[in-house]
Formats: structure tokens, sequence, C-alpha cells
């Protein structure tokens, strides 16, 4: 389950912008999670549930997730297309010669947080 892991990683992310920034309490965090990243976001949200609690910062800070679409390009006929519709096959030009240029990322989009001074 790499899903705690990922969690984990984000909260120590966190509390690194929050040492930064002087940040007291964190609002909501937004993720840009790629369709074919791996995560499963139930479990994402669960293991964020579990972890959050026991986190002083993150105690009411939300989760959300913004699901990110996997785009490949052919290196034949330069065209992009989805890749969960058409997997490594070009539908254009039925090449093989494809990468994924977008889809298996997880980035953290937005934060809305407190700081210090604006107690």
């Amino acid at each position: 389950m790499h899903e705690m892991g990922i969690v984990t990683h984000l909260a120590k992310t966190l509390d690194e912008l929050a040492v930064e920034k002087h940040i007291s309490k964190y609002g909501s965090v937004t993720l840009q999670v790629g369709e074919v990243s791996g995560i499963i976001t139930d479990l994402f949200v669960d293991c964020w549930n579990y972890f959050r609690v026991k986190h002083p910062l993150l105690k009411e800070c939300e989760l959300k997730l913004e699901s990110t679409p996997a785009v490949t390009i052919c290196g034949d006929c330069n065209k992009t297309y989805s890749t969960i519709k058409y997997g490594k096959e070009c539908p254009y030009c039925h090449g093989g010669n494809t990468w994924l240029v977008a889809g298996n990322e997880c980035v953290i989009k937005e934060v809305e947080a407190e700081t210090e001074q604006e107690q």
C-alpha cells in the first residue's frame, strides 16, 4: 500500500511549508492525481483521514482530489490521445512509438492555510 507513504510524504511537505510560511493551521489541500498514477483514491482518502487526526497541523484539513487525464503522444504522427481509451497503440496511425506525457502525477495544486500573523 503506497498510499500511506504518499500521505506521509505529503504531510512532511506541508510541515516544511508551515515552517517556511509560518502556517498555524491548514484548511484544505488540493491534489491533482493522474488517472494512471496507481493511486487508489478511496484508499488514499482513508489513509489521509487516519493520518491527519494524529497530526496537529492537519487535524481539520480537508483533502480535495482532482483527477488529471492520462495523455499519450505518438512519436510517428505527433498526435496526442487518451491513454485510458487507446493504450499504447496510436488510434490515428496505429504506431507503437508512443509515450505517456501526462496522467501519472500526484501534485499539490492548492493549499488553504492560516498563518500565525492572521490569528
